[in-house]
């Protein structure tokens, strides 16, 4: 319950519905109000707007976004309109369309999600395709990179939360053999504890690299490995130690330098809205000495910028 998008407690979905047909069908579409109920109801409560907006007008929600809006405001408005799971897939799909294969993407959703959400999009993922995730990876991805972002796409990594020091200790150990302590690297050690292993386990498992090494296990992965095996290991790394901060930074660095990375910061704001966006706003003051609000109303505007400030939810 870490999201600034939450339930309205007096939701009503033809009032809704009106109020969405008005903004839509009038002389003009009226933002504002697509703004306010897209980022003022959750995501269940938005999948009862669209099957209800479907049966009254006999048109499809998402279909008239588009219409009536254009370019990054369309965007994200569109994504605030669909279920997570139906986001997930449709930005893997478009990963891994036509040539070249956008690893970012993949890394960033495959990393951060939890089994479950896996499981969902996987799922709607089939739907959209016809195949399964796993069957399209793997003619996109190979190697090293390609057996962990498989592994991941199972979403079958362990969920107890009973931590074994001992077994910690043995993994760190195992850690440390497979890449500091030889030359050369064993990447399949790191792939199998990085990604099978609970995430309570590995958190253990990181403070005893440490105690080990003398080194983070992050620096460690930094050394010994390279290109997209590296990306991919340390995103899973940062995520198990703070998921809001692994988006803390992502959104910052959409931000950074000159023009903005719209696409990675719709995706990052859209699907932590509901999650974690508080723990997001926190961990970005704490690593950047400023307000998240501040820093997209100096980076965006327009109704883009007014949707965006709305998701991040508060000024502090």
């Amino acid at each position: 319950k870490r999201g600034t998008i939450k339930a309205k407690p007096d939701f009503n979905v033809s009032e809704d519905v009106a109020a969405l047909r008005k903004a839509i069908d009038g002389i003009g579409t009226t933002e504002k109000t697509l703004i306010d109920i897209l980022t003022h109801r959750s995501s269940s409560q938005k999948q009862a707007i669209s099957k209800a907006y479907e049966e009254t007008t006999k048109r499809i929600l998402v279909n008239d976004l588009k219409g009536d809006t254009s370019g990054k405001f369309e965007k994200l408005l569109v994504a605030l309109a669909r279920s997570p799971a139906l986001n997930d897939a449709k930005w893997l799909i478009k990963a891994m369309k036509g040539a070249g294969t956008d690893t970012n993407i993949l890394i960033e959703i495959l990393a951060s999600r939890t089994n479950k959400q896996i499981k969902e999009l996987s799922a709607v993922y089939a739907e959209q395709t016809k195949k399964t995730l796993v069957q399209n990876l793997k003619t996109e991805v190979s190697g090293d990179f390609g057996k962990a972002i498989l592994l991941l796409a199972e979403g079958a990594r362990d969920e107890s939360t009973n931590v074994n020091a001992d077994k910690a200790k043995e993994d760190a150990k195992a850690l440390y053999q497979a890449g500091e302590k030889r030359l050369g690297t064993d990447e399949s050690k790191f792939i199998e504890i990085l990604c099978k292993r609970s995430i309570p386990h590995l958190r253990q498992t990181i403070l005893e690299y440490k105690n080990i090494s003398g080194k983070t296990l992050q620096k460690s992965i930094e050394k010994e490995m390279s290109g997209k095996l590296e990306d991919l290991l340390v995103a899973v790394v940062k995520c198990v130690m703070s998921t809001p901060a692994y988006f803390a930074e992502k959104i910052y660095k959409s931000m950074k330098g000159a023009g903005t990375d719209e696409n990675t910061l719709t995706r990052v704001m859209v699907s932590r809205g509901e999650i974690d966006m508080l723990d997001i706003r926190a961990e970005f003051k704490k690593l950047y000495q400023r307000s998240l609000y501040k820093e997209i109303s100096s980076d965006v505007s327009g109704n883009y910028g007014d949707c965006l400030k709305m998701i991040c939810g508060g000024e502090d």
